[in-house]
């Protein structure tokens, strides 16, 4: 094994999830990297601070997808962590696979919140799974207070994720997509 193998190996090891609240507490850890360039998210690697690389990536889906919590839903507070580390990156260089993880994530903590049955993480959360394949076509389904926090989410964020827009317009309406986004517009316009 090379030396940046083990010492990724190492880190994983510290980040290892044993339940939801472990998980989204490791999540914490990789916002720190992307926040400050430092940590062990970033050892044995250059990485630059408010940067989100494609490794950080795929920190997230292996924190989110390790065995301990594959078979549970995603918890607020790791879709919450997930939110944070997206409002941390100023720089993306990770071809969208953490925009891609965030809506998935977003839709089966929404779907498994309102009571409807979700895959597996390691299904749900994959990119190869197209989030039309299993998460909620309709409002309808979802618990309106779910929908309320998702709004709070993406209110007056400088970033959008296009992929959580689109599932939320999926969820509730192409008509109601100005809606769900005239917080942040306004927010443009007080500038």
């Amino acid at each position: 094994m090379s030396a940046p193998s083990s010492k990724i190996g190492e880190a994983f090891g510290q980040l290892q999830p044993s339940c939801r609240t472990t998980a989204a507490h490791a999540l914490t850890v990789v916002r720190d990297g992307v926040i400050t360039g430092e940590g062990p998210t970033t050892k044995g690697r250059i990485h630059f601070s408010r940067a989100l690389d494609a490794d950080d990536a795929a920190w997230c889906a292996r924190i989110l997808t390790a065995t301990a919590v594959e078979h549970q839903p995603v918890s607020r507070a790791e879709a919450e962590a997930l939110f944070e580390i997206s409002d941390a990156a100023a720089e993306r260089s990770d071809d969208g696979r953490f925009d891609d993880l965030l809506a998935k994530a977003v839709a089966h903590h929404a779907a498994s919140e309102s009571g409807l049955p979700v895959p597996p993480r390691t299904v749900a959360l994959s990119p190869d799974t197209d989030i039309a394949s299993w998460a909620p076509a309709h409002a309808a389904n979802i618990d309106t207070k779910v929908l309320e926090w998702i709004a709070t989410q993406m209110r007056g964020k400088r970033r959008i994720n296009h992929a959580l827009a689109a599932m939320v317009a999926t969820l509730v309406g192409a008509a109601a997509l100005p809606l769900a986004q005239l917080p942040g517009v306004l927010d443009m316009t007080m500038m």
